[in-house]
């Protein structure tokens, strides 16, 4: 080794080293940052008025072009840095110089100028895209010629080989947000609301009304033709506020009758009911088909400010009822009031399997257990088995599916009334996330 040749060219070669490996890690944590910088936060923070978010945000619509920039200058700094380093030494200590060189640069590139960097912008995405933005904007000016260039020749490349460069970006769509959701995971209670809450929005237009709805089955509905103090009766004794009106037979409904209108129109004629007209104060029925989207629904509620609608099916046959709060609560979960009567169907047991009315939603049990039963053919627990069973099951019977296990507990003629459902070991340990029924208060003592 020549010592003499450590002039000033050896030492300028070596600082014009130590500034470009210090421009690839600005390029390498630039390209990381505006890659893995949150786009919801940058589009909050521009809505609030931060000039290097609004700055970002307008670079990350062009993100392909940004990329091409940073890549291009990149490329340019190590090979300088590389070819800059191989002369000096080549100058210094011979041919030898060029694998010093080579294994020299390639271990301050690859930790100082690619690693480093990389893992400090990955974990402080925001900050640094916030921080480089100005920057990168003037760069994009300085290199457009050339960007356009490479963005003309790649074009053209994969042209020749029949792909169409405007088809690569993909757009954001649902599982992306879904994708989202089930990262905002964690042991507290109140994040499991939130994503049971953040999916049940999702679903909102895949969901039928028919997989929500009252079934006629449940429904209260008071036979118009009855006297008016019968009426009156029924609606007080019904926990309900607004009631179907069906006359000759309860297929023919012909009002909705609100419990607050009638007894506004009672007390208007000081009590008297003998000669009181339920059907003129009552509402006009509003029909809805069963294939409904709950979306378009709740749409439809806002739209005509209602809350109530009759859902009948394709023959024009009454099917059951469905209300904004029921959409709501696909959203939020249970809304239980002081007049609701809480009938939750799910009993569990101490051994970690669950009593389950054949009745219960799936879409219940999934959002409350974080199970994933499917609910494509059945909207209810008891619809499922006969799906997958392919038959009527007898009381006793036991089936396995989606690695759950069912058995029949009870049938009533031939419709599965009573459930128990074993859950595959990963799903035992998690509590539901609805708040369990109001302890009555205690009994008073006896005088």
């Amino acid at each position: 080794m020549d010592w003499t040749k450590l002039d000033f060219a050896f030492w300028l070669s070596g600082g014009m080293v130590f500034v470009l490996v210090a421009l690839s890690a600005f390029f390498s944590g630039s390209e990381t940052a505006v890659t893995a910088a949150s786009r919801a936060r940058l589009h909050q923070m521009e809505q609030e008025g931060n000039a290097r978010a609004r700055i970002l945000n307008r670079l990350r619509s062009r993100k392909e072009r940004v990329i091409g920039a940073l890549l291009l200058g990149n490329t340019l700094v190590n090979i300088l840095a590389s070819s800059l380093a191989t002369s000096a030494l080549i100058r210094l200590v011979g041919a030898a110089g060029v694998a010093y060189a080579t294994l020299a640069m390639t271990i301050v590139i690859l930790i100082f100028a690619e690693v480093l960097p990389k893992t400090y912008a990955l974990n402080y995405a925001d900050r640094v895209a916030l921080a480089v933005a100005p920057t990168l904007s003037r760069l994009m000016v300085v290199l457009a010629p050339a960007i356009v260039a490479i963005e003309t020749v790649v074009a053209w490349l994969l042209r020749c080989f029949g792909a169409d460069i405007h088809n690569l970006a993909v757009a954001p769509s649902d599982e992306e947000l879904r994708g989202a959701i089930e990262l905002h995971r964690g042991a507290d209670e109140e994040i499991r609301h939130e994503r049971a809450m953040l999916r049940s929005i999702l679903d909102l237009t895949d969901v039928e009304v028919s997989e929500i709805m009252t079934h006629r089955r449940s429904l209260v509905m008071i036979d118009i033709d009855q006297t008016p103090a019968a009426i009156l009766a029924e609606v007080l004794d019904s926990p309900f506020t607004r009631l179907p009106l069906w006359q000759g037979q309860p297929d023919n409904i012909v009002g909705v009758v609100h419990a607050k209108a009638l007894l506004r129109e009672v007390n208007a004629r000081g009590g008297k009911v003998e000669d009181l007209d339920v059907l003129s104060i009552a509402a006009k029925p509003w029909f809805i088909p069963d294939t409904a989207t709950l979306f378009d629904q709740l749409q439809e509620f806002r739209r005509r400010r209602e809350h109530f609608a009759l859902v009948v099916d394709e023959y024009g046959s009454l099917m059951g009822v469905v209300t904004l709060e029921d959409i709501l609560e696909e959203i939020v979960g249970d809304i239980a009031d002081e007049h609701d009567v809480t009938v939750l169907g799910v009993r569990p047991q101490a051994n970690g399997s669950f009593i389950v009315d054949g009745s219960v939603t799936l879409r219940d049990l999934n959002r409350e257990f974080e199970w994933r039963l499917p609910d494509d053919h059945a909207s209810t627990i008891a619809g499922l088995v006969l799906y997958e069973a392919r038959r009527i099951p007898e009381v006793g019977q036991i089936f396995t599916f989606y690695g759950f296990r069912f058995e029949v507990l009870r049938r009533q003629r031939h419709q599965i009334t009573g459930l128990r459902i074993t859950p595959p070991p990963e799903f035992l340990s998690i509590p539901p996330i609805v708040p369990a029924p109001a302890t009555p208060p205690p009994a008073a003592p006896p005088a």
